[in-house]
């Protein structure tokens, strides 16, 4: 039995319709997911199954999506072990007490290859510091993520498929794993 995360990319399924946690976990269910667990209601889950691959665990639970919501969506998965890993890899420790909401790692399906970053710091003219640490994009904000220039240029189309999350919820995430 294998302790793995899912990220959702959007819980969004249309106008005024966003994605209910409880159905996400019944969903899991559905498909042989065992005790599945969300962290708040933007689309975290974590669970235990004993399948081989990650990219089994994203197969299986993007077809189960589609079918029970009716709208495809991209789920990256890491094993439990993998998101610890990335949780310690944090490369602005110093920053991520205080500014919680301003750590933000674009967790990746490919891993992203450094090239890219010179791309992207072209995109920083507001103090945004970018690192690529095992292919996952970290970025500290210096304000309000939402404000930045920076968050136009992270699209699927550029980058590839992948999703952002904050340290809160890397750290949350990670304790759950724990747990």
């Amino acid at each position: 039995m294998t302790v793995y995360v899912a990220l959702l990319h959007s819980i969004v399924l249309g106008a005024g319709r966003r994605v209910i946690m409880s159905d996400l976990r019944a969903t899991a269910e559905r498909i042989g997911f065992r005790l599945p667990r969300t962290l708040v209601a933007t689309g975290n889950l974590v669970f235990d199954v004993d399948f081989d691959s990650v990219s089994e665990v994203e197969n299986a639970l993007e077809l189960a999506f589609a079918e029970d919501f009716g709208t495809p969506v991209d789920i990256i998965a890491r094993t439990g072990e993998s998101w610890l890993a990335l949780a310690a890899g944090n490369p602005f420790p110093a920053a991520s007490d205080a500014e919680a909401q301003n750590i933000v790692v674009r967790v990746m399906r490919t891993p992203l290859y450094l090239g890219v970053l010179q791309d992207l710091e072209r995109r920083c003219d507001g103090g945004e510091q970018i690192r690529i640490i095992d292919g996952d994009l970290w970025i500290h904000f210096p304000g309000k993520p939402s404000e930045s220039k920076l968050l136009s240029a992270l699209t699927a189309k550029r980058l590839g498929p992948g999703t952002l999350r904050n340290w809160n919820t890397v750290r949350g995430l990670a304790d759950m794993i724990k747990a």
